[in-house]
């Protein structure tokens, strides 16, 4: 018999035949995964053992198609390789006995033919596989922007946002606030900064009802939480959200120093635009005042919203307690940067020497030149808020560097 009339009859044998079916069910089992993902796969194989050729262009694209309907339906990466391998061994254990030969050299080249085409499968089920991904995450990335954008500014359709926050695990009936974090330099690898701050959301939160993306060059987290009372014992500050995200990203793969800043709880859908502006509003507080803090929260900042709003008020404060330091020798400069450094370290003279690095006594000097020149003492505590408040006052509005506005 000629070998072409050989392999047409075992191509026919290979073909149609059940078996194909029976061992893709094998190996659906196998893997876990669904058979119809194999398509004309285990028929290319059977071909390859029995005839030699090598998978076609329009074959392998089927394949790259079959692996980004994995990809969509939710199948692993891992499953559908496990059930391309699997049907695989399974089909070559259960060639029909027409294609088997006693020929060493025949079953030599079957072989080969059926591991090149299980290798250029493989690798095209992958490759779709992995586009799929990409633009599955590109979507979701987009989605969850849009989504973002929408709940910080609390203009949209109330229940088309519900809608498509429910996908994302968001209740916005729920109580929220809102974490910003603003990078010392520009933002690291965004997409495993955001993978890595939601998983330790979660695990510390103990809740998947999170979102983090980016806006403005910022890191943006809406995170569940109660609506609390201001104060310095508002929460537990080992789940505080801004300790959270600070920590997280002060790790040295994201790059320091970060500044993140914390709008409060409020309740219902408007309550997540409500925190985030109070949150943008802390961090271009603590930038316009100068504070030296890792974390800013709104509920700290209260009294400082207050006595900044009154620009004629605070500017008529700093020049009647702090303007008498401009005539000290030196300018007030130095003695200014005393007082902040002493109220920064709970009004402790040496440790304020530490931070100025200079000694206790030039401390002592200079909050006594204070005393006399503005007849504030900053160790009287009748003195001390007036005094903490114009210092605040002159922070923002970067004075004596800057003249004081005329107030008209």
């Amino acid at each position: 018999m000629a070998g072409g009339e050989m392999r047409r009859r075992r191509a026919g044998a290979v073909g149609p035949e059940g078996w194909l079916q029976a061992v893709g069910q094998a190996a659906s089992r196998d893997a876990g995964a669904p058979a119809e993902l194999l398509g004309d796969y285990l028929q290319l194989l059977a071909e390859a053992a029995v005839t030699g050729r090598r998978p076609r262009r329009a074959d392998l694209d089927a394949v790259g198609e079959l692996g980004r309907r994995a990809a969509r339906q939710g199948v692993s990466a891992g499953r559908a390789v496990q059930l391309y391998l699997s049907a695989a061994r399974r089909l070559w254990q259960d060639l029909p006995a027409v294609v088997r030969s006693d020929d060493s050299e025949v079953v030599r080249a079957a072989a080969a033919a059926v591991l090149q085409a299980v290798d250029e499968a493989v690798a095209t089920l992958a490759e779709g596989y992995a586009q799929a991904r990409r633009d599955l995450v590109r979507r979701e990335e987009a989605l969850r922007r849009e989504l973002v954008d929408d709940l910080l500014r609390g203009d949209s359709d109330p229940g088309a946002l519900v809608q498509r926050a429910e996908p994302f695990g968001v209740d916005p009936a729920r109580g929220h606030q809102v974490a910003l974090a603003a990078p010392g330099r520009r933002l690291p690898d965004t997409q495993a900064t955001i993978n890595a701050l939601e998983a330790v959301i979660f695990d510390r939160l103990g809740d998947r009802d999170v979102l983090v993306a980016t806006k403005d060059g910022l890191l943006v987290v809406i995170a569940p939480a109660e609506p609390v009372p201001a104060g310095p014992a508002a929460g537990d500050p080992r789940q505080d959200l801004g300790h959270l995200v600070h920590t997280q990203l002060s790790r040295p793969r994201y790059g320091r120093p970060w500044q993140v800043s914390v709008g409060r709880a409020h309740p219902g859908l408007y309550g997540i635009a409500r925190s985030y502006e109070e949150a943008r509003e802390a961090l271009a507080m603590v930038k316009r005042l100068r504070l030296d803090v890792p974390v800013a929260n709104a509920h700290d900042l209260l009294v400082h919203r207050v006595l900044l709003r009154d620009q004629p008020a605070i500017v008529d404060l700093v020049g009647a307690v702090l303007g008498p330091l401009t005539g000290a020798r030196g300018g007030a400069e130095p003695l200014l940067n005393t007082l902040r450094a002493y109220f920064a370290t709970g009004e402790v003279a040496t440790e304020a020497a530490k931070q100025l690095q200079i000694s206790v006594r030039t401390v002592t000097y200079r909050l006594a030149r204070i005393r006399t020149l503005t007849g504030y003492d900053p160790a009287d505590p009748d003195h001390r808020f007036t005094l903490q408040a114009a210092v605040r006052g002159a922070a923002a509005l970067n004075w004596p560097a800057n003249p004081l506005p005329t107030i008209t």
